[in-house]
C-alpha cells in the first residue's frame, strides 16, 4: 500500500465521489462540484491522476445529450484514505494499532458504544480467520 498524497482539487472530487449513491460522468462531477477550486477545463486531468493513483475507477458509461460519457466512482472508501494516510505502511505492528485506536476511542463520540461494536467486530474478525 503506497501512500498517496491527494492536492486539494483531487480531495475535492474525492469527496464528492465517498458520498454520492451512484458513478458519476466528468459533466456530473462539475455540476455537483459548486465550491470547486479548479477550472472546470482541468477535469480530465484531474480524473487521469486519480486513476493513475488508483483512488476511482471507471464504472461504465452513461448516455449524456448526445454521446455516452464514463462515469467514475471511488475505488476506496474514505475511512481506508484516512488509514492510509495515517500509516502511510503496508503493515502496522501490534503496538502501532492499538495506538491508532486508543486515539480513536479517546476522540469517539460515545466511546462506551465505539468499545461495544468493535469487540463485536473482533468476534466476527475471529470466526472469519477460523
Amino acid at each position: 500500500m503506497k501512500k498517496e498524497t491527494l492536492t486539494k482539487s483531487e480531495r475535492e472530487i474525492m469527496a464528492l465521489l465517498w458520498h454520492v449513491d451512484k458513478p458519476l460522468t466528468a459533466s456530473e462531477i462539475i455540476e455537483q462540484s459548486t465550491d470547486k477550486t479548479w477550472k472546470d477545463s482541468y477535469i480530465h486531468l484531474l480524473i487521469n491522476s486519480l486513476l493513475a493513483k488508483e483512488m476511482i475507477r471507471a464504472e461504465g458509461f452513461a448516455r449524456t445529450t448526445k454521446n455516452y460519457a464514463r462515469t467514475f466512482a471511488a475505488a476506496i472508501s474514505e475511512e481506508e484514505y484516512a488509514v492510509r494516510q495515517i500509516t502511510g505502511r503496508k503493515s502496522l505492528s501490534v503496538e502501532s494499532v492499538l495506538s491508532i485506536v486508543s486515539v480513536l476511542i479517546e476522540q469517539a463520540e460515545d466511546p462506551v458504544v465505539l468499545m461495544n461494536a468493535m469487540e463485536n467486530l473482533i468476534a466476527e474478525k475471529k470466526e472469519a480467520l477460523v
